[in-house]
């Protein structure tokens, strides 16, 4: 180590106070994290790039400072998407402090990283009072059945008014309309079902009437339009 002149020149006083880190709240214990493998827990964080044009949600199972689970969801960009594929696999193994200052090819996921950790290392995270935390697999069941992001997408413009594109039940199909032109409901197809009822060999037009569904007050719609067409 070195010192300059004039610390070197000082006299020494003793530390008299030094209680540790403040203990964190990890997976129902209260840890006092000195080193990166203290650190575990299941979290959730939001990132952006520069222009601001889309955006990554990741999800981050932590076992003793090492990531066992990702889930890197983007919306937006097209070339976040195979960003999202290559930093699927860079994340798992590695370490938070190693995740933290590796490069996850897309600024917006690199951005996710950075607030997962602080959420991390804070003891902020969604597994902080669950006994043992959750188990590798936590991530994926956010999903959903039919394995599928949560997106909502709405397209509005003064003129022509609110267009429904895509809401949790999955993709619209038709807006049903009152007498004075406002949304009552909404026919839907929830493709991930769909997609399950093609690979279980039910053909295609079955598949999607059996993924399909009807939301608010459809059936008593005036006139009923095709969101993307009309």
């Amino acid at each position: 180590m070195i010192y300059s002149k004039e610390v070197e020149e000082m006299c020494k006083v003793a530390k008299g106070v030094d209680h540790g880190p403040a203990p964190i709240p990890e997976e129902g214990k209260w840890v006092k994290s000195k080193e990166i493998k203290d650190i575990s827990g299941l979290t959730h964080g939001i990132g952006w790039c520069a222009p601001q044009q889309g955006a990554c949600k990741l999800t981050l199972n932590v076992k003793e400072g090492v990531i066992q689970e990702a889930l890197v969801e983007t919306i937006g960009c097209s070339g976040m998407t195979h960003s999202a594929a290559m930093a699927g696999e860079i994340l798992v193994g590695k370490t938070i402090l190693e995740a933290l200052n590796t490069d996850l090819v897309c600024d917006a996921i690199n951005t996710a990283m950075r607030e997962l950790f602080l959420q991390i290392v804070y003891g902020r995270t969604q597994s902080a009072f669950s006994e043992g935390g959750l188990p590798i697999g936590a991530g994926l069941e956010d999903l959903g059945k039919g394995t599928r992001s949560q997106v909502g997408t709405i397209y509005s413009t003064l003129e022509k008014g609110p267009r429904y594109l895509e809401l949790a039940e999955g993709y619209i199909v038709e807006i049903g309309l009152d007498k004075d032109d406002q949304i009552i409901g909404y026919k839907y197809v929830n493709m991930g079902k769909m997609m399950e009822n093609i690979k279980a060999g039910i053909p295609a037009e079955e598949a999607i009437e059996k993924a399909s569904g009807q939301y608010g007050r459809f059936d008593e719609a005036v006139k009923k339009i095709d969101p993307r067409k009309q």
